[in-house]
């Protein structure tokens, strides 16, 4: 899901996909693979046992896997021929394979993790929630494969982008200064190990977990926030950039991406758990693992979205005025550092829009 984050959070792939056109267009993209998804579940039911969790995640994994290619070539606006020619294999193997499949289980896992909390668990009423876990996975994969494509057309057209929602760099930025983001990752273990412990006073398996999801959301949303300064503003401290932006628009970052996508990877892990391992209870120990995981990954992303944004400010004279606007809703408008590295001004600015 980092993917979704940097296509919010990066300025210059937020004003791309964001734009007035494209969002109308994005809509309808969604609307169709959602209706198609529904046929394919009332067709599927009568066909393979949907009651079976490792079926209906195999089922939602092929029709988002499908439906990521589609959506894609839709947003890259070109024929098959010339997308392989253009963008390869890898692109092509990465999308359906990552954004396709691996993304429409994690999005299925999270619906169904999320009804079992409010007590409509896919295993004692399967026909609601396998429905809904279907569906929602093949709308979001569409809104998220045809962003990229949308964003790669714009690229073979020659509009500059210094970040691909791919992940690679990433792995250069691990590889290169693990130094720098390695703390980040222990601190994230360190505390995602302590929120097993918030649920051991509730009585009820779901009220535990409920707990357990709360703590995990707020810490991991915390350290997401504090790690995107000290990517953002490596040769300053990570607490003073966070002194200067105003309160608003700290709390508004750390809602999204921070505790939106902490509790959404523990949702996942959590379904993870229950609906693959099938395991009946969750463990202390099991928390622990996945509250630390969840927490640590958290640490890292932000930081990484942090280097990115900084990575595009260091580009400003490159790039147009418009690319450095950032309609990203939470803000993400950073100003420049001064010369001794401080920041200047806010580093979450004017709340934009979500599309």
């Amino acid at each position: 899901m980092l993917h979704r984050m940097a296509l919010r959070v990066i300025p210059s792939l937020s004003l791309a996909v964001t734009e007035d056109a494209v969002r109308r267009k994005k809509r309808v993209v969604m609307f169709v693979p959602g209706l198609i998804a529904f046929g394919v579940y009332r067709l599927a039911k009568h066909l393979v046992p949907m009651t079976e969790p490792l079926v209906l995640l195999a089922v939602s994994s092929l029709v988002a896997m499908v439906t990521a290619l589609l959506a894609y070539r839709v947003g890259r606006a070109a024929s098959w021929s010339a997308i392989v020619q253009q963008d390869g294999l890898k692109i092509l193997g990465w999308l359906g394979g990552w954004i396709g499949a691996v993304y429409g289980v994690q999005l299925s896992l999270l619906v169904l993790t999320l009804l079992w909390i409010m007590h409509y668990s896919y295993l004692q009423h399967p026909d609601g929630p396998a429905m809904m876990a279907i569906i929602i996975s093949c709308t979001s994969v569409a809104r998220d494969a045809f962003e990229i494509g949308h964003v790669r057309k714009l690229s073979v057209l020659g509009r500059p982008f210094l970040t691909f929602p791919d992940g690679e760099q990433l792995r250069v930025l691990v590889q290169r200064r693990a130094w720098q983001v390695g703390p980040w990752a222990l601190v994230g273990l360190s505390l995602g190990a302590l929120t097993s412990l918030s649920g051991l006073a509730v009585a009820s398996e779901q009220g535990a977990a409920l707990a357990q999801l709360v703590t995990v959301t707020l810490l991991g949303g915390g350290l997401a926030l504090c790690a995107y300064f000290g990517g953002l503003y490596p040769a300053s401290s990570w607490l003073h950039s966070l002194r200067q932006t105003a309160p608003g628009e700290l709390l508004k970052y750390w809602w999204w991406p921070g505790m939106a996508f902490a509790s959404t990877y523990y949702l996942v892990a959590m379904g993870v758990l229950l609906f693959v391992v099938r395991q009946p209870t969750m463990t202390v120990g099991a928390t622990a693992v996945m509250g630390a995981l969840v927490t640590a990954m958290m640490g890292v992303y932000g930081y990484y979205l942090g280097d990115r944004r900084h990575v595009e400010d260091e580009q400003a004279p490159q790039l147009s005025p418009g690319m450095l606007r950032c309609p990203f809703m939470m803000g993400i408008l950073g100003k420049s550092i001064g010369a001794d590295g401080a920041a200047g001004g806010f580093a979450l600015g004017k709340t934009g829009t979500k599309g």
